[in-house]
């Protein structure tokens, strides 16, 4: 039977969050472990996902995640919300073909698929698979060769209909620690050798999304998958699930035995990397920011190893490491005071992060300046 609904204080939400996302207190697990644990890692940024590991592993090892992606046991495909994450190769088996339909509504939407003068989509979708199970490639030489055979439409649409429509994952070195490399692609299935699961239960993804970031709405749900129409869904699986309030009267759901630790736990300071699925992951984003912070913006710089800072669980500023020669600075912008004890303890916090990033460095130095 479902628990008892009570109401959650915004810090106990907070702190629910933080507790099963391990970032207040790192874990010793496994890096496939924890990408599995997390539901996936969003990773436009190549090397996003090490900075979120090493936020939330004891003894994060960068080699060992790189490892896995070289063994195939991890991938980078476009999954949730249409966007590239960093998944295990056992969950894109089973979780493409549930957000498929995210990547056909994008498409739709996309002045791509006006381009494709009188090339069927269906032929456009075969010629590319058939191009890319014999040799990865580029999607600007997908579109490039899907154009010569469909020339009245235009090739880098031809491409992106590739892009959007396939089942396709970036190919390594891309994404390897300590390497570069082009987006080059192939279908999920020649990669791994493997097929694609009929029919997944949605109800799966649910309860992933749940143990990672729970307790949640319906919408919380839509907005980190992209996928509608999850309140039916959510329904059948009620009778499983412990439902609360929030603050404000939505209707919360959660994994029964999630962790859901006290408003008065801890929280150290976390560094996360840019686009992190922990202030992704909600259409309410409330728990994350105080009202000092609702109105800043996530991402108030662009650039390499840019993200996000967390004091006490809360949004706080952006972080940015700059690299001069074989000196290192990490810039800490933040949104209010950072009292001297607490300052203390994101400057340690950032020193084994540039530790991590910019091992070897001969000087380093943490500065901080207001947003």
């Amino acid at each position: 039977m479902a628990a008892a609904e009570k109401t959650l204080s915004q810090r106990e939400l907070n702190r629910a969050t933080l507790a099963r996302q391990h970032l207040l207190e790192r874990t010793d697990m496994s890096s496939l472990d924890m990408v599995e644990h997390l539901a996936g890692m969003q990773a436009q940024v190549p090397h996003g996902p090490y900075a979120g590991l090493f936020a939330r592993i004891d003894g994060f090892d960068p080699a060992e995640a790189s490892g896995l992606l070289s063994e195939r046991k991890l991938i980078r495909g476009w999954f949730m919300r249409g966007t590239i994450h960093l998944i295990s190769s056992r969950d894109s088996l089973r979780w493409w073909p549930l957000t498929e339909r995210v990547l056909v509504r994008t498409f739709k939407g996309t002045t791509f698929s006006k381009e494709l003068g009188s090339a069927p989509i269906d032929e456009v979708l075969q010629a590319a698979r058939q191009m890319v199970e014999v040799e990865p490639l580029l999607r600007s030489e997908i579109g490039r060769r899907l154009g010569e055979r469909w020339p009245d439409a235009v090739a880098s649409s031809l491409g992106f209909a590739a892009g959007y429509r396939l089942p396709l994952v970036q190919v390594t070195p891309r994404g390897l620690w300590g390497q570069t490399g082009q987006a080059r692609l192939t279908t999920i299935e020649a990669w791994l050798g493997d097929d694609l699961a009929t029919d997944p239960p949605i109800e799966d993804l649910v309860l992933r999304y749940l143990g990672a970031l729970g307790p949640a709405t319906v919408k919380d749900f839509q907005n980190w998958s992209g996928l509608t129409r999850i309140a039916e869904v959510v329904d059948r699986l009620r009778p499983q699930l412990a439902t609360f309030r929030a603050e404000d009267g939505r209707e919360l759901f959660d994994l029964p035995d999630a962790p859901r630790p006290g408003a008065d736990v801890p929280s150290p300071p976390r560094f996360l990397p840019e686009y992190d699925n922990l202030l992704l992951g909600h259409a309410d984003r409330s728990r994350l920011a105080d009202k000092d912070a609702k109105g800043a913006t996530l991402f108030t710089a662009s650039g390499p190893f840019q993200g996000t800072l967390l004091v006490d669980g809360l949004l706080s500023g952006s972080w940015r490491l700059h690299r001069e020669a074989s000196a290192v600075e990490l810039h800490v912008r933040h949104f209010k005071p950072l009292p001297r004890p607490v300052r203390s303890e994101v400057e340690a916090e950032g020193r084994l992060l540039v530790g991590l990033i910019a091992a070897g460095a001969d000087d380093c130095r943490v500065r901080f300046s207001r947003i």
